[in-house]
């Protein structure tokens, strides 16, 4: 069952994370989520564990827990519907940029000024 876990100090690193859950059963893995620009947490992660009742145990013992002074939120991951998920890549029209053109120089041959 993949769970996940929200509300996460940022302090907080993946060993701290899976020994929490190890309390309840086997842990498959472990990720917190990071920002890629500053590799900072960005507060919230997920942990996988192959039996199903020893996660709905950690899912019903964790959620709430006080983390270094933080109320966690821990319940089952469910993957988004396809039609929820943000694209950034379709549908994008053209324009703009360096080959644009459409100034009142003309586009083309941007180096000659």
């Amino acid at each position: 069952m993949n769970i996940f876990v929200g509300s996460l100090p940022f302090s907080i690193d993946e060993a701290d994370l899976r020994e929490s859950f190890e309390a309840y059963g086997t842990v498959d893995s472990v990720k917190i989520i990071t920002d890629k620009f500053t590799g900072r947490s960005k507060g919230f992660g997920f942990v996988e564990m192959s039996n199903d009742d020893e996660a709905q145990k950690a899912i019903d013992e964790l959620n709430g827990a006080t983390v270094e002074g933080r109320t966690i939120v821990v319940n089952k991951s469910e993957p988004k519907p396809e039609g929820e998920r943000k694209s950034y890549n379709n549908n994008r029209s053209g324009g703009g940029g360096y080959s644009g053109g459409g100034n009142s120089r003309g586009g083309g041959d941007r180096g000659r000024y």
